[in-house]
């Protein structure tokens, strides 16, 4: 895999609350093209973080909502989430981006 395929699959860091308690147990979350699969976003977390060994890799798709804003009906698109477990030890600091 490529540098720049690995910036397609991996598209931002997701960072809330929520998940920045995931970086105590070695987890960091990713957003992700619908279209991409476990393994190709393993790969791409590993080009892009050499330093890194990936151990195991969830997704989650999380469907978009309808919303009302200023009187108008529209839909979030929806969202593919990877939750990607790194090896003891390993760290990713998202917070200087990709």
């Amino acid at each position: 895999m490529t540098k720049l395929s690995s910036y397609a699959t991996i598209l931002s860091p997701i960072i809330t609350e929520k998940t920045t308690r995931l970086t105590e147990v070695n987890q960091v979350a990713f957003r992700v093209p619908m279209t991409a699969t476990k393994s190709a976003i393993k790969e791409a977390v590993e080009e892009l973080f050499p330093k890194v060994k990936v151990t195991a890799v969830n997704t989650i798709v999380q469907k978009g909502k309808k919303k009302v804003f200023r009187g108008r009906r529209g839909e979030r698109s929806d969202v593919k989430k990877a939750i990607v477990t790194l090896r003891e030890g390993d760290t990713i600091d998202v917070t200087t981006g990709i």
